[in-house]
């Protein structure tokens, strides 16, 4: 597959998962007061089930002589790169909003990019290889 198609398809993804997100943080934040961070990791936990999917069939395919690959791995190695670009994406969070005082919906939504992109290269990289 060409990297050009691998990318729109992880952007189309991408776009799915940052509305399923924004639902549950809107949802959490608004509909139920909770507090920005634990709506933070509900939406991120959330998404990633949706995520893994689409990632393993059709964003990141393998070849059908690769598809011996253990799904049990790709998950473990799935969960790894979530936990990376997630962390990452959660620290950038806390940075902005407690400390520039960034508006928490402004932070989250600026996450989404920084964790986009580690997610990505990540899952790119090991998980789907």
């Amino acid at each position: 597959m060409r990297e050009s198609v691998r990318i729109v398809r992880f952007c189309l993804i991408g776009t799915m998962n940052a509305l399923i997100t924004a639902l549950v943080i809107g949802g959490m934040m608004e509909g139920a007061g909770a507090d920005y961070l634990l709506a933070n990791v509900t939406a991120y936990v959330v998404a990633q089930t949706h995520n893994f999917v689409w990632s393993k069939y059709w964003i990141f395919p393998l070849e059908n002589i690769y598809r011996k690959s253990s799904t049990w791995r790709q998950v473990l190695l799935f969960s790894v790169a979530f936990a990376l670009a997630y962390g990452l994406q959660f620290l950038f969070l806390l940075l902005v909003v407690e400390g520039f005082g960034m508006n928490e919906y402004l932070g989250q939504f600026l996450g989404l990019f920084v964790y986009g992109a580690v997610n990505y290269l990540a899952n790119k990289h090991v998980t789907f290889r």
